[in-house]
């Protein structure tokens, strides 16, 4: 990767250069010099405060514009932006006792970031409510419309009318299918055809519109958007990801993409939405629009209210951005989290979007307690997570990497339409699979009462079975076990079918460039494997309810086993397994479905299938992305275990040309403009001379070129031979030339050094703790190298064995 340069040398940054501007990351604040988007007046390292009695916030205001600025591609300067927070503090408390203005002033700063929370919480909760009733209304016009209104989708058309039964309550005069209106019958080989024909002309449709639209106006709209978010809020800046064009069409996209029918849900563009939101609205106040670090907590606290209005789960959503996506979480930024996921799920639920006065998604009822010996098969579900869960990840990422690689990459609105049109040709036929992927999971969380006319629920009803349901008895809390009748055997095949289908096709549809989230399509997943498993449970029960396992707890004309219970626990575990979500998961997942005394089965189930996955790869599908992708991020659960030195990794190496550096106060303007054009690294140790290597500080590139132009500018008698000085006062040897340049404002005095000795472990453990983008190595105070978080990253990748190469942005 290259980035142009920030003014008029033309600086071109390659990633092999010795510090380069991709190698960008991480969270606590403390030394980095580092690069991130829109504009961040002010340069606030620990030098400021050394230059005579100019404060950091004069320097801010009478300084050089755009010192101390970030650029695409680039990682934010963490103490960088903390210091100018802690500055611009002082000066408010300062100025707060001198007068009343100033005190109220204060007190709006401080409600700032609150007010900001409740603008983030109504905002993500308005789109997301929009997102829900679009996607659904679109979703049914693909089978049908309604003759009172186009605009209402099939549940609503119907909600009015007096002419529907209970047991087909989905059925109304008002809803027509296509069929009943092209060819005037609603059943038949005819009209089966004309409906087929329709529901893949939808698909089609809607699909080349969301894939046209991303390409055309916001490539950065495509996919997922959490594994870019997860690099962003680590210091990495990608400008334009979380812009006005994103937001509006994968707003936009979002609906098509999920109405077409592709294996894909909305929960985790919906973070990214949110997160857009955030961004935008973090520009109308000055205290976050001006301060990167501060932009990335607002970031945070907008990825928990993208959870909870995905999932109507608030907790589970500030617990998500904390264990899922955030580095940097402090405990404002908790409570933060905590109030704008509150005013998000609010706001969804006055909208009401799934019309059932409910902010869960997929609200259960069950009634039959679990039981100890249930753990066996609980656990099995978690078992079946994590081996889906790690061959996902494996399946999806060879797909994606062969995209990247071939001319597959080149055609991405021909493998949308091409993946789409398969997906509806062979969705249609079977049920479980032409509903969405919402309504698939309700379906199969749903606990059968006896009004229920699902073919899951056609079970054999007392007085039918003979003997055995003679025995047959109604409990308080629900009804008993029963025979599974001809409606649930044929249920089972297509559900076979179906989940054979949604693992395929889920693998290539993730990563196209559409909108895509992965969450409901692996609970999808899970779903059809645990009702599967119920099912087999139940019949198991009924038939042999003498055996050791179910004798005391299950006997005949018993409620004992709940086969939804199953398909939740099975959605958790497969989702599990494929993100390695944890504590997170099993909160949104009772918060999602009611099911509160579950939270044991829930555990278990999930904690397996983490197990079982970790065992097979220790990478997350977000984490396998980032990687794919070549971010700079260093991923704090991977563990170091290698035994090498700072020497063994620092720059430069043995044959290498020797180091650049910047004397302190032997060159001239001219010199340093040269060594800018010649080389492109994006900074420069300071050193007391050639001679004594003696380590003064660190200057980012951009800062001197932009010092060195604005002197150029403003400044009489800077020219070419004109001293550049890094000292506080000039030496008697610059009297009688050119006035010289005195550059100490823009030099960092405290960089961080290690040792040549230092494990690398630790160096690791700096570089991921201190969010660093370099660190420089010194022996006995001389300057002997730098290590940059690219050679981290390149290191690790070659300890294990990979292809250091690919640790490159593009």
């Amino acid at each position: 990767m290259e980035n142009g340069s920030f003014c008029k040398q033309g600086s071109n940054s390659s990633d092999d250069e010795l510090v380069d501007l991709t190698s960008a990351e991480q969270d606590l604040a403390q030394d980095v010099p580092y690069l991130d988007q829109n504009h961040t007046a002010g340069y606030s390292n620990g030098s400021w405060g050394q230059v005579g009695s100019v404060g950091l916030l004069d320097l801010l205001d009478e300084g050089v514009p755009g010192v101390g600025t970030y650029e695409d591609f680039n990682t934010i300067d963490w103490v960088r932006e903390k210091s100018k927070d802690r500055d611009r503090h002082r000066e408010i408390n300062r100025k707060k006792k001198q007068s009343d203005l100033a005190l109220l002033w204060s007190l709006i700063d401080a409600f700032s970031g609150w007010l900001l929370m409740l603008l983030i919480g109504l905002l993500s909760g308005a789109l997301a409510g929009g997102i829900d009733i679009a996607a659904h209304w679109l979703t049914d016009l693909k089978e049908g419309v309604c003759l009172n209104g186009f605009w209402f989708n099939h549940e609503h058309c119907c909600w009015n009318s007096n002419e529907n039964t209970f047991q087909e309550r989905d059925k109304c005069p008002q809803w027509k299918s296509w069929a009943e209106l092209m060819v005037g019958v609603p059943e038949g080989a005819s009209a089966y055809v004309v409906n087929y024909l329709m529901y893949v002309s939808w698909a089609l449709i809607f699909s080349y519109l969301a894939v046209i639209l991303v390409r055309a106006f916001a490539p950065y709209a495509c996919g997922s958007g959490i594994p870019e978010i997860k690099t962003i809020l680590s210091g990495f800046i990608i400008r334009g990801y979380l812009g006005k064009w994103t937001l509006v069409i994968k707003t936009i996209t979002l609906v098509l993409a999920v109405s077409s029918g592709l294996s894909l849900g909305k929960e985790g563009p919906l973070v990214h939405v949110a997160c857009c939101c955030g961004n935008i609205l973090c520009h109308l106040f000055e205290k976050y629009s001006k301060n990167e670090a501060k932009r990335r907590e607002v970031l945070s606290a907008a990825s928990a209210v993208g959870v909870s209005v995905a999932f109507g789960a608030p907790i589970g959503g500030v617990l998500f951005s904390l264990e899922e996506v955030s580095y940097y979480f402090p405990l404002k930024t908790l409570w933060r989290s905590f109030f704008a996921a509150l005013v998000a799920a609010f706001t969804l639920r006055s909208i009401n979007p799934f019309g059932n006065s409910r902010l869960v998604l997929f609200y259960v009822e069950f009634h039959t307690p679990w039981h100890f010996l249930e753990l066996f098969p609980f656990v099995l579900l978690g078992i079946f997570g994590g081996l889906w869960g790690a061959l996902f990840i494996r399946a999806n990422i060879a797909w994606c990497r062969r995209r990247k690689t071939t001319r597959l990459g080149h055609y991405p609105i021909l493998e949308v339409v091409v993946v789409a049109l398969a997906t509806a040709v062979l969705a249609f036929p079977n049920e479980y699979t032409r509903m969405s992927s919402s309504e698939l999971i309700s379906e199969l969380f749903n606990d059968c009462s006896l009004l229920d006319s699902s073919k899951l629920c056609d079970y054999i009803s007392p007085g039918k079975g003979g003997e055995r349901a003679a025995n047959f008895s109604e409990t308080t809390n629900g009804l008993a076990d029963r025979a599974a009748g001809s409606g649930v055997y044929t249920a089972l095949w297509q559900l076979v079918l179906a989940l054979v289908f949604k693992m395929f096709i889920t693998v290539v549809t993730f990563g196209m460039k559409v909108p895509s989230g992965l969450f409901i399509p692996s609970m999808a997943v899970g779903a059809i494997a645990g009702r599967l498993l119920g099912i087999g449970m139940e019949q198991l029960a009924y038939y042999h309810h003498e055996w050791p396992m179910f004798k005391g707890w299950c006997s005949l004309g018993a409620n004992c086993i709940t086969p939804g219970l199953y398909a939740m626990l099975g959605a958790a575990a497969c989702l599990g397994g494929v993100t390695r979500m944890t504590v997170s998961l099993v909160v949104i997942m009772f918060e999602l479905t009611g099911g509160l005394e579950y939270i044991v089965p829930l555990m278990a189930a999930t904690m397996t299938s983490k197990w079982v996955a970790d065992a097979l790869g220790r990478e997350g599908i977000y984490e396998a992305h980032i990687r794919l992708n070549g971010y700079p991020f260093l991923e704090p659960k991977e563990e170091f275990e290698q035994k090498t030195l700072a020497m063994d990794v620092m720059r430069p190496r043995r044959n290498d040309p020797p180091l650049s550096v910047l004397t302190q106060d032997g060159m001239t303007v001219e010199e340093v403009e040269g060594m800018i054009s010649d080389t492109s690294y994006s900074g420069f140790p300071v050193v007391v001379s050639h001679q004594s290597q003696r380590l003064v500080g660190f200057v980012l590139r951009r800062d001197l070129v932009i010092s060195i132009d604005n002197a150029r500018c403003c400044q009489d008698g800077i020219v070419g031979a004109s001293r550049v000085l890094f000292t506080e006062h000039s030496s008697s040897q610059h009297q009688g030339g050119p006035p010289p340049l005195n550059l100490r404002p823009i030099l960092d005095l405290s960089p961080l050094a290690i040792t040549d000795h230092t494990p690398m472990e630790i160096t690791v453990d700096i570089f991921r703790k201190l969010g660093l983008r370099q660190c420089l190595v010194t022996q006995n105070g001389r300057l002997l190298g730098i290590i940059t978080k690219k050679d981290i990253l390149k290191h690790m990748a070659q300890m294990a064995n990979r292809d250091p190469d690919s640790i490159l942005f593009n």
